[in-house]
Formats: structure tokens, sequence, C-alpha cells
């Protein structure tokens, strides 16, 4: 199992449990995700995805999304898609 790298998050939305960051790889609806910052570390199944408050079974790199995390995100944390191997 290796990580790769999708982004590093803006903000969090308490109220929604969201996350927002700009990808540096493509991410989609069912890839494993881990974020990890100083305090966060967990892993979690992608549920859903938004762009421009639109829901998106995928998103390319370069795109700003919205992430639904099931635990508290917070700015500056990293989020890599875990890759099974």
């Amino acid at each position: 199992m290796r990580e790769e790298k999708v982004g590093v998050v803006d903000h969090y939305y308490t109220n929604l449990g969201v996350v927002t960051l700009t990808l540096e790889n493509d991410l989609k609806v069912g890839d494993t995700i881990h974020v990890k910052g100083h305090t966060s570390d967990f892993l979690q199944k992608v549920e859903s995805i938004e762009v421009n408050h639109r829901k998106v079974e995928s998103a390319k790199s370069g795109e700003g999304i919205g992430l639904k995390v099931k635990e508290h995100g917070r700015h500056h944390d990293i989020v890599f898609k875990v890759i099974e191997e």
C-alpha cells in the first residue's frame, strides 16, 4: 500500500463536516483517503465530492473541491489517496 498526495486542506466547515482543498491529483468517489496533520490522522472512503456546490463522481487535478469527512479536518492537514498494490 502506498499513498499519493491529493492536496492540503484550505478550510474545515464544522457545521457541514466538509473540508475544502485544491487537488494536486485526481480523486473519485470510492477512493480511500488518509487525512494527516498535527492532530488529525484518519482513513475513510470518499463518499461525497462537490465542485462549485454540485455533487460530482470525480474531480481532476487543479480543481477546488469540497470533501465530506467523518472526523474533524484542520487547516494545513494533508490529504492522501491510498493506493492498494
